[in-house]
């Protein structure tokens, strides 16, 4: 999910989540790594309750299993920072498979249907965090996975900010900036973006945070965010280049 570019529509969410991304991982459930019986944390409640958050949960669990970390960290130290991630959750559906997502990028094996129904799932969620605050008050930039927090879009450029969004250049990336300090970056020209104008409504969703990173190097956040006013979405990064990168 990390370079994806993942356009959604209301128009279509509902029939997303009841089709067929449910369909796909219901042929794979399976799970979840621990003892049902034994689950006495909210989120390890919420995991067994839902045939594919097992399936998502054992998925991170075998991939834990080859993970090497790539910047020299303690491999457990990593997993317990992103065990933290999932039980802060509690028993929210749509946070818990974003960090249960993010497990799998950090370990290098997050399979496209695990990201499609997080994008269903969290894109949901956005939706009914917007319905809460109807008049759209700026709200903090979200800093957990899962959160959710309503913006309005600042500037809409290309990737390195010479030239507007609005204007045909499709390799010169996409960035925008919105009101609450958060950013996204492209490299592509993603159609989220280019559909949007500067002034309009956005709620945005903290969906991966990296944890697989050298010290103090927190870049590579990825947002989830969607235009109120015409329903286009993005899945981004805050930065151009992630954790570790140039």
């Amino acid at each position: 999910m990390r370079s994806s570019v993942r356009p959604c529509f209301l128009a279509v969410l509902a029939t997303i989540l009841a089709c067929g991304i449910l369909g796909t991982a219901s042929a794979r459930a399976d799970g979840p790594s621990f003892d049902c019986r034994k689950a006495s944390l909210p989120a390890e409640k919420a995991i067994c309750a839902d045939p594919q958050l097992s399936a998502i949960d054992l998925l991170v669990s075998r991939a834990f299993k080859d993970f090497e970390p790539a910047f020299g960290g303690d491999k457990r130290k990593i997993a317990r920072g992103l065990i933290a991630d999932r039980n802060a959750c509690k028993a929210d559906t749509a946070c818990i498979v974003s960090a249960l997502s993010n497990a799998l990028q950090t370990y290098g094996a997050a399979p496209p249907w695990v990201q499609d129904y997080n994008i269903a799932l969290i894109g949901k969620k956005a939706l009914e965090a917007a319905a809460r605050n109807p008049n759209g008050t700026d709200q903090p930039l979200p800093s957990a996975i899962g959160q959710c927090a309503s913006t309005h879009i600042k500037t809409l450029t290309t990737r390195l900010g010479d030239d507007p969004l609005e204007t045909p250049s499709p390799d010169g990336g996409s960035a925008a900036t919105f009101t609450n300090d958060g950013t996204a970056v492209s490299y592509d020209r993603d159609p989220g973006l280019a559909a949007s104008k500067v002034g309009e409504p956005v709620e945005m969703c903290l969906i991966s945070i990296p944890r697989d990173c050298p010290k103090d190097d927190e870049r590579g956040r990825i947002y989830y965010g969607i235009d109120l006013a015409i329903k286009g979405s993005w899945a981004l990064p805050d930065s151009e280049h992630l954790c570790g990168g140039a």
